[in-house]
């Protein structure tokens, strides 16, 4: 790593139309709120989704997770054989949380309580591409402080009206660019849709 470069910080989440990311797998996984739609990404996902994620999960990476994320994650990953399960379980695992007092999930490290700061001191060590997967709180502190580099994002066709969004209005706003013009070409998609 030369002088000056960091680590670059990902985040990899699903989005609806409306910009909720709230349980996107199952009802369980977070009904703050009063939310009653988690598992909205129900049958959405299929063999060109899973190359996505393949690609975006297919290189080394550590994760860096929000205590709901990670107790999630914590529960299946390591007892289950679906692609993926080998990489996130060898990952080195950096952990958000004001609450949890122990790890047990192998190769996961709790941040102090500066966790701003943790990420920070993160960023400048050597190592892969530091990833957030879910985390919606722990995502509000990153853009607050300006810590994201990086989104790859997948937009559902559903609309939900309520639930945590990837912008917060305590986060304040953000604008999203793409690197190149390339690039852009090549991520832009026109879409046309119907409603079901």
């Amino acid at each position: 790593m030369v002088e000056g470069d960091l680590r670059k910080l990902v985040v990899l989440t699903f989005l609806t139309l409306d910009g909720v990311m709230q349980a996107p797998g199952g009802p369980e996984e977070d009904s703050t709120g009063m939310f009653k739609w988690g598992g909205w990404t129900a049958g959405y996902w299929d063999d060109a989704l899973g190359k996505v994620m393949g690609d975006q999960m297919g290189h080394p990476y550590d994760l860096l997770l929000g205590r709901k994320t990670y107790e999630i994650f914590a529960a299946y990953w390591p007892h289950s054989t679906d692609p993926g399960a080998e990489s996130l379980n060898n990952a080195r695992k950096y952990v958000a949380s004001k609450t949890l007092k122990g790890l047990e999930w192998k190769n996961s490290t709790l941040l102090g309580p500066d966790i701003v700061t943790e990420i920070k001191k993160l960023k400048q060590q050597n190592g892969p591409e530091i990833q957030v997967h879910g985390s919606s709180n722990l995502i509000q502190t990153l853009l607050k402080h300006d810590l994201v580099d990086e989104f790859k994002l997948k937009i559902y066709p559903v609309t939900l009206g309520k639930g945590k969004r990837l912008g917060e209005p305590k986060t304040g706003s953000f604008a999203l660019e793409t690197p190149t013009k390339e690039e852009q070409a090549r991520r832009s998609k026109l879409s046309a849709e119907r409603p079901k």
